[in-house]
Parts: C-alpha cells; structure tokens; sequence
C-alpha cells in the first residue's frame, strides 16, 4: 500500500497533471503589495514562493537574528502594507510570500510545522536594530492575528516573532548526507541551520537580554494544568497533534486531538480550532452508533484546544490490509483470495452500514478512507476523524480529503460518501484509487485486473465503477490502449509523453518529476534532465540536442546549493553527458565537482562518496585521466574507513542508518567489487564484504520466505532502498567469491521479486525496479517468467497522456517522468528487459578497464595494490 507523504498534497495545487511549486502556477493572484511600484533606490527579485525587496547597495551579516510576522487570510493584506510601510522608510531589508494561495499552502493541515506561520520576515542589521524593529513592529501590529510560528520565539502577544538563523544563501551537508541550508559556528564552520518545529538558539549564540521575558512567557505554560497525560505520540501535523492519553482522575485511556488557532488550513481557510469544534460536535450527534468515539472531555492549554476521545483499540484499514493482502503473496492461492474477498466484503459491508446511520442522522461523514476506518481484533469496524462531518442540508465540498477517494467537484451531500464507498470496494482488492483522479477511466481497468484475481460478484465491481465515473462503464473497444512490453512501440508511446512534458523555457527543470526536485534541483539523475536524457538514449528513443544543450548551460552554472553528489547532483549529470557523447561538457561538469570539499558527505551511492568514487574510476578508465583515477581512490579510502562505523540496529531508516542500494552499505559494497574488478585486490572483497553484511543485518524474511528491508513498522523489497537492490550486489560478490550466507540472502531476494502487487511503478521504489533486477537475470528460466509477468503488471499503474503513455510519480497523486520515479525509469528497466540489449543501472556492469581475469599484466610500471602508479 503507499504510505501518504504529506509533503506532496501542496504539490498538487499548481497543476492537475505534475507536481509542481505553486510559484511556478500560471495566474496565481498575488498580493497587493507584490504589484506596488518599485520604490526608488530598491530592488527586488523573486525566490521560490517569496517576493524579495532591499535597498540598492545595501549590505546584511550572512546570518544573525531575523524577524518574522504571521498573518491570516483575513488580514494578510492589511499587515503586509504596515510592515512594507515601515520597513521601506527605514531601509530595511524584507520578503513576503507572493500571494494568498501561497500563504493558505504554508498555513495548510499537511505544511512544514517548521515554516509554517511565515508570512513576511525582515532581516535588522544588528541586535541593537533587532530590539527597536520588533517593538516597533509590534506596536504597529497590536491587535492583528496569525498562526504561532512553532520555530521561532514570540515577542509579546502578537504575530510577531524571531529566531537566530541565516540570510544568505549557504548550504552544507547534515548527519545524514543531506544538503541543506547552513550557518557558521562559532569555529567558523558551516553547519545545519535547524528549521525544526521547536524554538532553538544555537549553543554559541546569546539570546539577546529583552527576549529573556518572552522566552520565560513562552515556557509558562505546562501541561501540568489539565489533568492528562500524553503516553504516546500518533502523529502531528501542521493543525496540531493526536496522542495517546490518559485521564489522571479516572485512569481511563483516550485519544487527545490538538488544535492549532489559525493554522491546520483546509481549501476553504478553515483552521483546526473550527474544525475541532464541528468534530465535536458531530460526534455528540452520532453518539449512539457503536462504530463513532465518544465525546469524553474539551478543554483549553494556552491558546490550543484539546478534545479527549474514546480510545478505540485496533488498527487502521491500511496497516491491517498490508498484513492480510494475498497479491503480495507469489504462492497466495484461490482459496487465500476466496477467503481475503469474504471478509474484504465484510469489512465494506460495516462501512456502508454505518455511513448509512450517519446519513439518516442529517450528517455527511466526508473523510472515509483506508486510514479513517479502524478494525478492532474481531473484526468489527469503527470510523474516526470526524472533522469535515457536515450537515447534509446545504452541504459544501469537505475542505480537506484524501486524493484516492475524494468525489469530483459535481459531487456533494451524501454523494461525497458514496463515492468514497465506491473507491473502498475497489481499493480492498486493489489499492490504487488514487489514479482515477488522474485518469477516470483508469477505474473500469482496474475493476477487469480486480475481477481476473478475486471472486468479487461482478455487479459489485460495476457499480463501483458507475459511481467513480459517474455513467456506466466503458466498453472495452473504446478504453485506451495500456498495455504494455519491451517492444520499441511502446518505447516510442513512452518516450513521446516523455517529451510533451519538456518545459525548456523553465529555469528550474526541463521534466517535470519528483518533489524532490524543488530541493535538489533539476538537472540530476535521479529527478532531473539528466536522468531523462540517459534513459531515452539508453533505451533507443534517441537524443534530443536542444534538449542536452539545456542541462549543458545550466550545470555548467550550476545555482547555489546545487549538490555533487551521483544520482542528486552534478556527478551524475557528468555520467550521462559522457553516456551522450558529449566528453568535453562531461570533463567541464566534472571540473566544478571536483572543486567541492568532500567533507560532510556520507557513504552512500545517491549522494555520497561510493557513487562520486564510482563515476570518477569510470571516467578515469574511459580518458585515462590520472588524475580522476587518484581522486576515485581518495573517495574510496574516505568509505573504507567509513564502514568502520557501523551502528547497531536492526532498522533501516529514520533516525537509523538506512539499508539499500543507494542510501545504505550496499552502494560502497558495489563500489568494492568494481574497485576489485579493476585491482585484483581481495582486501576490496572484504571490505565489500562487511558492507554488505551491515546493510543484510537491517533486514528480514517474511513468512512467504521473501527477504526484505526492515523499516520497523513496514519491509520493502524495492531497489532504492529495498531488498532487490542489495540482491543485484550480493550476486555481483558471488561471482568472485563463495559465501553460504550471501547465497542464502540471494535466495530470499528472489522470491521478494515475485510478488504480483507493488504499490508503485517506480524505478526506485516500484514495480520497475523489479522489473530491472529480474531482467539481469536473462539464463534464469523461473526468473525470465517472472520478469515477462511483472512486465504485463505495469499495466496497471500505465496512463495515457500527449498520445503517449506515462506513469504516476510517488504517491501515486500526479504523473512524474524522472527516472527515480516516473516514466524514464520505467523506460529505462523496459529497456534492460529486453533480450536484445544490454542496458543496466549505471555501475551494475563492470567499469571500463576491468580485465576478465582480474589479474591485469602491467608490464614494468607496477601499480600498487590500489591501481595507483
């Protein structure tokens, strides 16, 4: 099942069919404010979603305490003329989000905590000028309301606040590999400018002598004031928090459910305070129904309202649906299906049921998804999270959904619900409601790969499909053609979509792709034009110059912050530019890495050290440029001695170190082995490994024998960060060298490549990367089979656009066509599929320079033991 990402909902605004920033939406109003004359002696420039102004020569400190003012929708306006007003006369540097659907996204349920609140920031010169502008500001303010800035420290009551960090743009590298906004220490270093949602003073930083009583102010309210107590965290979001509780006086557990004045915005402005307090209120209506929690208490801490509720004990639908789910199981047979689809029926049969009491009862419920529906040990159900419940007389459109079952525009009243239903029945058996939104003739194609694989009475499956599309079904002659193969008529349907999505005359990104490409940029491998580029050559669906020319400029100028690593930054963009015969722009790119310290970067083949050694031996074998064969082996001895530091822990990811092909031990273990490859030195292979142990001990096998990543709450078989990425590298090691336990973890891997169901079709993490494992595997019969099935499967997830065919992106909500995620990779593992080719991964074949026999013959001018003269 896909895991909701919250990050990716405000994605999803500026256009219907990519993820994109709303500051790149076409029309988006702005405020006021942002259409002003340019006063004279300014400038102004834009910045993602902000609006910069300052003084013409003015000058800043590169970091040092900023101000920030929150404002609502309501008086956004009003408070953004006050600050202009008095920030313009006194020169003083300022930005300000562009416009109010802009600063709704910010203030949304599922927005950073950390930014959100945000809304205007003014950079002082000094401490001195920090004291006077935020009194002063506050003065001018009084009265005037805003969402609390979580990150920041409040000055007085009102939408004022601060917090010490920087102002010009320096970047440097976390725990964790990644690159992201830095300050200088005290040691004059560069590191991490925390954003966290919790006010923070760096340790060598005063807190200036007039916020010593707001700080104090800030830390007077306790919890100790309300008789609860919170034993666990459910999650938070931008609105507030869910915990577990306890009620001190009577011993009884509840559910806490927080709310945040001003933040926690749904589509309509509504924050969470107001959609608390409806909850409650209709949850008073519908106290009689078993399947509703009851109202236990309502009660005020600070300025957040609480509301107590009756724990329920169990599961949601989506955790207890992966543990039963028989497609993800290759042996499952017709009697697990026969018995998965009685009580899959049953489950939907409670449901309907209960929303059905809820309409007789004047209420639409509004939000029913896998995660809103919990199953109790026997199997009863119940429903929660009530916040959008609405009265059915005039009824509006909920404010907030979840995109795989959220009704249409046209829909309302109880409508709302039965659409949702309609999805549920279909998602039960097959848990990719998302893409109808997308495409909603998707959903008769589901329905057919529903009815080929469970008993399900084909009359249910037709009136889902009725509801979701709102007519009947369609006949099959006239549904678009989606299959697909590895024949190059489908190349060609893939790589025209590919191509009708190029924006060349964007600065940002030439293909749209992940949302990580609003981080890392444009132009890598992994969500760039560089990874696009690769796959259409590498598949056959030849070059496209002006397309080339494009990614050539701008990684030729790359902007500030851009990364260096292989499949993140510049490293890989190199790769494919000497894959696209174009050796001199390759070298150019290459010159700017290798220019960049190293320090700070981790291990790890997407961003880290095993893939910049990679690509450097492999550039080196291809020019004989020595000194790119020096700097691979630099890198190389930088991982060894990382490897050294092997945490304890059975869990990949989070705040554990993570497994896998490109984050985890797996990506140095391939970089040994190719090292190996061109050495002959057996210390390689240990080193190799030991990696490859570390990232196995992270791992578990499932009890269909399938060997997989432990994630803690989930496994994951997928090739990015899953268990067939370490399989690829494991039998690499066992072509040099015996091991019963590798041979024995290979085994496992296999078998988590034949599952029939993966939740995405992606490279990284989706059924494409399964497609590229068991294509490296072409004299395996049980394998060949299993890789011409998964083939068909991407069916499922195919969509038509631009008369071509492209695929859904994480989270499955919008198309993506990068090669992480979207339609290049599924392009590219296409094209290893084929049995006339020999296309892989980047660094999955040995390098240029490795000999057969590993032992290579140098004559009198003797390498050492590295390679190195």
């Amino acid at each position: 099942m896909v895991t909701v990402d919250d990050r990716y909902d405000s994605y999803c605004a500026a256009d219907r069919h990519f993820y994109d920033s709303l500051g790149n939406a076409a029309a988006e109003p702005t405020f006021a404010a942002a259409r002003r004359s340019l006063p004279e002696g300014w400038r102004t420039e834009p910045l993602d979603d902000w609006l910069i102004y300052a003084p013409d020569g003015g000058s800043l400190p590169q970091q040092g305490w900023k101000i920030h003012v929150s404002a609502t929708l309501d008086n956004a306006e009003q408070v953004l003329d006050a600050v202009w007003n008095y920030c313009v006369p006194r020169g003083l540097s300022f930005k300000f989000l562009r416009g109010p659907r802009t600063l709704l996204l910010r203030n949304s349920k599922y927005a950073s905590r950390a930014a959100s609140g945000k809304f205007v920031t003014v950079y002082p010169h000094d401490d001195a000028e920090l004291e006077l502008v935020c009194k002063e500001l506050d003065e001018l303010l009084t009265g005037e309301s805003g969402p609390y800035i979580l990150s920041d420290l409040r000055y007085g009551a009102g939408p004022v606040y601060v917090r010490y960090g920087g102002f010009a743009a320096r970047y440097c590298h976390s725990a964790d590999g990644q690159v992201v906004p830095a300050i200088e220490d005290d040691n004059g270093a560069l590191v991490p400018d925390r954003r966290d949602p919790v006010f923070h003073v760096p340790s060598w930083v005063s807190l200036p002598d007039f916020l010593a009583p707001h700080l104090a102010a800030r830390n007077a309210t306790s919890t100790d004031e309300v008789p609860y107590r919170v034993e666990k965290v459910i999650h938070f979001s931008n609105g507030g928090g869910l915990y577990i509780g306890r009620d001190l006086r009577t011993d009884t557990q509840v559910v806490l459910k927080e709310a945040r004045p001003y933040a926690g915005l749904d589509a309509d402005g509504t924050d969470a305070v107001a959609r608390l307090s409806r909850e409650a209120a209709a949850l008073r209506r519908l106290a009689d129904l078993p399947q509703v929690p009851r109202v236990h208490d309502e009660f005020t801490l600070g300025e957040h309202r609480f509301l107590a509720l009756e724990f329920i004990e169990g599961r949601a639908l989506n955790k207890v649906l992966v543990d039963r789910y028989p497609l993800i199981d290759a042996d499952a047979t017709d009697a697990d299906r026969a018995a998965y689809t009685r009580w899959a029926l049953d489950i939907h049969r409670q449901v309907e049921e209960v929303v059905q009491a809820i309409h007789e009862r004047g209420l639409v419920y509004g939000d029913l998804h896998l995660f809103n529906v919990m199953v109790r040990p026997d199997d009863r159900i119940a429903l929660v999270d009530f916040e959008v419940a609405a009265p059915i007389d005039g009824h509006r459109r909920p404010g907030l959904r979840n995109q795989g079952f959220a009704a249409p525009r046209d829909r309302t009243g109880p409508a709302v619900d039965h659409y949702a239903l309609a999805c549920l029945r279909l998602a039960l058996f097959l848990p990719l409601t998302q893409l109808f939104r997308l495409v909603p003739a998707k959903t008769a194609h589901l329905a057919d790969v529903i009815a080929a694989r469970f008993p399900v009475p084909g009359a249910l499956l037709d009136a889902a499909v009725a509801q979701i599309t709102g007519d009947s079904p369609a006949a099959a002659e006239d549904r678009p053609d989606l299959t697909v193969d590895v024949g190059p008529s489908h190349r060609d349907r893939l790589a025209r979509a590919i191509l009708a999505s190029a924006t060349p005359e964007r600065d940002d990104r030439l293909f749209p792709g992940d949302i990580e490409q609003f981080r890392s940029g444009g132009l890598n491998l992994a969500h760039g034009a560089a990874g696009v580029l690769y796959a259409l050559h590498l598949s056959g669906a030849g070059r496209r110059p002006e397309h080339e020319r494009w990614l050539v400029r701008r990684a030729t100028s790359p902007a500030a912050g851009t990364r260096c690593g292989f499949y993140d930054g510049l490293h890989g963009v190199a790769y494919a530019l000497e894959q696209l015969d174009r050796r001199q722009d390759a070298l150019d790119v290459l010159d700017i890495c290798l220019r960049q310290p190293w320090d700070g970067l981790d291990h790890s083949l997407a961003g880290g050290l095993s893939g910049i050694a990679l690509n450097l031996a492999e550039l080196a074998g291809r020019t004989g440029e020595t000194t790119l064969r020096d700097a691979a082996w630099r890198a190389a001895d930088r991982v060894i001695a990382q490897l050294a530091d092997a945490p304890e822990s059975d869990v990949s990811g989070g705040r554990h170190p993570y497994a896998g092909l490109l984050r985890g031990r797996t990506g140095p273990a391939l970089m040994l082995i190719r090292l190996y490859e061109l050495t002959g030195d057996p210390q390689l292979l240990e080193h190799a490994a030991t990696a490859l142990r570390q990232d196995l001990h992270r791992c578990v096998v499932r009890p269909d024998g399938a060997l997989e990543v432990n994630e803690g709450w989930r496994t994951m078989p997928y090739l990015g960060q899953g268990s067939v990425g370490i399989g690829l590298v494991l039998d690499q090691y066992l072509r040099h060298r015996a091991d019963e336990r590798f041979a024995e973890a290979s085994a496992g891997v296999r078998r988590a490549a034949r599952s029939p169901f993966y939740a995405q079709s992606g490279l990284f993490a989706g059924r494409a990367g399964i497609v590229a494992y068991l294509a490296a595997y072409p004299d395996d019969p049980e394998l060949s089979t299993e890789l011409t099935a998964q083939v068909r499967r991407l069916a499922w997830h195919a969509l038509p656009y631009a008369d071509g065919v492209a695929f859904p992106g994480e989270q499955l909500l919008r198309l993506s066509m990068d090669l992480g995620t979207g339609t290049a990779g599924v392009l590219l593992a296409l094209a290893a599929a084929r049995p006339d080719t020999a296309v892989t991964l980047p660094f999955l074949a040995p390098l240029t320079g490795a000999t057969d026999t590993l032992a290579d013959a140098r004559g009198t001018d003797q390498p050492d033991k590295h390679g190195r003269r």
